[in-house]
């Protein structure tokens, strides 16, 4: 339930609260005073798309605040904390919610769901749960099929929920399968010459048997190999110096520091300093005797082999080089292709395997869903032909005594989402009449009224916490105008009902009547809201009634419209 609503800036309303509560609340006001604002305000704050023309002429930006009162522990609730907002508790179970929405100039809108920013899209969100609105356009979309088939499966409540989800379930595995199956027949070929290509690479690949990092080894090898006898004769002759057979054996490395070594040991323990020195030369003397045993290693290391060996990798390195062609651009990616290619082989090999399985599983699938769908089927025309006499009922309450509401369920060719069931919502105005389409036998009055006999009768079924009607008395008067008003107090009874309305008949009804009131400074209308009482709403009752707020005819009407309005059950 709405409890207030505060708007600053939009439309020709400078800054207005609405305080609304529980019950039935009547907005009026003269043409143009910016009673549609407060619908569009609303709609704000349920999430609806934001247009920067509806900020306040001369302003930056227009914003508007809602306070709800929601269940503690319900599923507003429990949305609103999932998205980071916080409820402050009402007692009796109950817990307050604000939210927000501001329109900027520039075209950009935020919002606020329990004081946490948030997507317009939660406000929608929320919105399924909170509230309904029906405007005059909401009026034509009642001549659609969906959304009368929408109103029929309303009212058939639980009867349809547990089947339609059964449905739905079928049918959204139904129409997966059968797409998978579509597609793996009528790309047959395609796939089966992918799999003979994916199998050809495979087995190439497979042959070769790359190794990570191979590549980079086998280039280093090429390398030493292909300049094997320089690396050899630098090797030898640098052994050659290191330690010599040819040479005075006085001039090799090891020789000369041998020599140097045995000198300063002579004299070490003379000088500590020249001591270091003698361990320093000594060490030396170990690393070239290393060296030179691993030079002569090295240099033996390149034998007669090392031709046919170079050979051997540079054959290797071509055929890595024609796989790193085919299926690199690198060689770890044609070792990843061998794992990826396998994996996408194997699906393809199994294509005939799983189009038996989902032949198999379409057939079965399809009757389910023609099972569950004549389900749905008995299910609304039952509901059907028990709405149709609800909402007959109410017509005859609301000045429509010979009318009666057919509501035609049948069965299409084609499967839905929401079944096969068409549904079309016919008005036979009187009997004997030719029952026709409601987009085609109804007047904009006769719409407004079969749609609230509608909302009637749902509401006993589907509760919403709060119906937003803006002028559903469009098109109609008299005693008709009275009906809808008792109607819409009966609605009340239940949720909380706000109704846009040009008609003391129906404002009459409300336990809480507001006006929207405008004032002219120069060129500029400025509105404010205000709640009315006692002799100010038998003025309002009366100007509605008359166009004068102050006609002694009028304001004896706007009493006994008011009395009328006490004593009606």
């Amino acid at each position: 339930m709405i409890e207030e609503i505060g708007i600053r800036d939009l439309g020709v309303i400078g800054e207005a609260t609405l305080p609304l509560g529980p019950g039935f609340t009547a907005l009026t006001g003269e043409t143009g005073a910016g009673k549609t604002m407060v619908v569009t305000a609303v709609g704000l704050l349920l999430g609806e798309r934001a247009d920067a023309s509806a900020i306040r002429k001369g302003s930056d930006r227009a914003i508007v605040d809602g306070r709800w009162l929601v269940p503690e522990a319900g599923e507003v609730a429990e949305r609103v904390r999932d998205a980071g907002g916080e409820l402050d508790p009402a007692g009796q179970g109950r817990a307050e919610l604000l939210v927000s929405r501001t329109l900027a100039a520039e075209g950009r809108s935020r919002a606020s769901v329990g004081g946490r920013s948030a997507p317009a899209g939660l406000l929608a969100e929320l919105a399924d749960r909170l509230v309904v609105v029906h405007g005059q356009s909401d009026q034509i979309r009642l001549r659609t099929a969906a959304a009368q088939r929408e109103a029929l499966d309303r009212y058939a409540g639980d009867r349809l929920a547990g089947p339609l989800e059964a449905y739905q379930t079928a049918f959204r595995r139904w129409q997966a399968n059968r797409d998978e199956l579509d597609t793996l027949i009528a790309e047959r070929d395609l796939r089966a010459a992918e799999a003979d290509e994916l199998r050809a690479a495979v087995a190439e690949i497979e042959v070769v048997a790359p190794q990570p990092g191979e590549q980079e080894e086998l280039e280093s090898r090429a390398l030493r190999l292909g300049n094997a006898e320089e690396l050899r004769v630098a090797a030898a002759q640098a052994h050659e110096l290191f330690s010599s057979e040819s040479l005075d054996e006085t001039r090799d490395v090891l020789s000369l520091v041998d020599t140097a070594r045995r000198l300063l040991d002579r004299v070490a323990e003379l000088d500590p300093e020249l001591s270091a020195l003698a361990e320093t030369v000594g060490n030396l003397a170990f690393l070239a005797a290393d060296a030179a045993t691993e030079l002569a290693s090295y240099a033996a290391g390149f034998d007669a082999d090392s031709a046919r060996e170079l050979e051997a990798v540079q054959q290797r390195i071509s055929e890595l080089a024609i796989l790193v062609r085919k299926y690199g651009p690198t060689l770890d990616d044609a070792i990843a292709f061998l794992d990826t290619g396998s994996r996408r082989l194997l699906e393809l090999d199994t294509d005939e395997d799983r189009i038996a399985a989902l032949q198999s599983d379409v057939e079965a699938d399809a009757q389910v869903v023609a099972e569950l769908a004549e389900t749905l089927s008995v299910v609304r025309s039952e509901a059907g032909a028990q709405l149709g006499d609800a909402v007959s009922a109410e017509l005859a309450a609301l000045a429509m005594p010979d009318a009666q509401l057919l509501v035609d369920v049948r069965g299409r060719e084609e499967y839905t989402l929401n079944g096969r069931d068409a549904v079309q919502l016919l008005l036979q105005a009187h009997p004997g009449a030719e029952p026709r389409p409601l987009g085609r036998g109804a007047s904009g009055g006769e719409l407004s009224r079969i749609m609230l006999a509608i909302e009637v009768v749902l509401a006993a079924s589907d509760p919403v916490p709060t119906f937003v009607f803006d002028e559903v008395d469009a098109g109609v008067g008299g005693a008709a105008a009275i009906e809808i008003g008792r109607r819409l107090g009966r609605l009340a009874e239940s949720a909380q009902v706000i109704v846009v309305t040009h008609l003391a008949q129906v404002a009459a009804f409300a336990n809480n009547h507001l006006r929207v009131e405008k004032d002219r400074a120069g060129a500029v209308t400025l509105s404010s809201v205000r709640r009315l009482e006692g002799d100010e709403r038998v003025a309002e009752m009366a100007r509605l009634l008359s166009g004068l707020p102050d006609s002694e005819t009028g304001l004896a009407h706007a009493r006994e419209l008011l009395e009328l309005s006490r004593h009606s059950g």
